[in-house]
């Protein structure tokens, strides 16, 4: 275990071998995963360097965790969208969106499973909280991009609300409009980067 609250240090050797500074064993990546789940705190680092490797043997943690049958968490088409986001200028969002979208999914857990029973209500809850957390840390980067965002969200508050005659059909259900939400964003995007070019 930790002491004084501080991160408990794992040593990584050059035979790949985990050494937990804190219990003087020598751990597997099950073992961090396990210390992961009991909410431990550790940091990893080169032995010889001291360089802090935790991004890296995290990543791996969860390469072995999907690599387990029938615990893939990461949908392909996920993947494929993160992959390209490497390289993108979007990528310096991507991180802080992940993590606030990670943290409120934490906060919302209780009830997402009391809401079990109708998944599609609890995936569409969580989109409009994304898009409102994406919105948000585009703020950070691009007050302007952010404010075109908001006008977009708006807007579709605004149909959200209005007469039925003047709402969108019956058989659009609300993650279409969601989807026609991003599709808009993604088009103020382009005309952005094209004024940029």
């Amino acid at each position: 275990m930790a002491r004084n609250n501080e991160p408990t240090v794992i040593k990584k050797y050059a035979n790949r071998r985990l050494y937990n500074t804190g219990t003087s064993m020598y751990v597997t990546l099950e073992n961090l995963a396990a210390m992961v789940k009991g909410n431990e705190d550790f940091v990893v680092q080169d032995a010889k360097t001291g360089e802090d490797i935790t991004h890296a043997v995290l990543t791996q943690i969860i390469f072995e965790q999907e690599n387990k049958g029938g615990q893939n968490l990461m949908p392909i088409t996920f993947l494929r969208q993160l992959i390209r986001f490497y390289g993108d200028q979007m990528q310096m969002v991507v991180p802080a969106y992940l993590e606030q979208s990670m943290a409120a999914f934490l906060r919302e857990q209780e009830s997402f499973r009391g809401t079990a029973a109708n998944p599609l209500q609890m995936m569409e809850t969580q989109v409009r909280r994304n898009t409102e957390m994406f919105r948000e840390a585009m703020a950070v980067f691009n007050p302007f991009m952010a404010n075109a965002l908001g006008e977009a969200a708006n807007g579709a508050k605004g149909a959200a609300t209005a007469p039925a005659s003047a709402a969108t059909p019956p058989s659009q259900d609300d993650l279409s409009a969601m989807r026609d939400q991003l599709a808009e964003m993604q088009r103020r995007l382009e005309a952005l980067d094209a004024k940029k070019a």
